[in-house]
């Protein structure tokens, strides 16, 4: 006699087991040579009061860079450290090989401010949140 599956939310070794029986099975798919390169890779700006007030953090996955968050102090805004938080970046992932940098946007955040470095969309999801658009941008390096 068979049970059927019964589905419940993950406790943490449920999670890293799924996770890594998916990098498992990608394993079998990817390259060898860069099968393990998965890295993050975060980025840190501070005022002379050692105050954080940027960043950027990201993952070095296969062959890409994934950025997965910009952020600069509202204070701060305008005055081109978000251009040297992606100017650096970018070239963390052209020193290590990369051949694209991803990374996405909401309609209310900086799509003008990536499309103005280069970068292309690539996706666009209505109405994610209500009332916005969701985009997805890659460029490559």
């Amino acid at each position: 006699m068979t049970l059927e599956p019964q589905m419940s939310r993950s406790s943490r070794d449920e999670t890293r087991f799924v996770r890594n029986k998916l990098i498992e099975f990608n394993a079998k798919h990817i390259p060898e040579d860069i099968q393990t390169r998965y890295e993050e890779i975060n980025l840190t700006l501070k005022n002379d009061a050692g105050q954080v007030i940027g960043g950027l953090l990201s993952v070095l996955c296969w062959n890409w860079v994934e950025v997965d968050i910009l952020w600069i102090d509202q204070s701060y805004r305008g005055k081109g450290y978000g251009s040297q938080l992606l100017g650096e970046i970018e070239q963390i992932a052209k020193d290590k090989g990369c051949a694209f940098i991803q990374l996405n946007t909401f309609t209310f955040q900086a799509p003008d401010f990536y499309e103005k470095y280069g970068y292309e969309v690539i996706g666009v999801i209505d109405d994610a949140p209500r009332g916005f658009k969701h985009y997805y941008y890659k460029k490559n390096i």
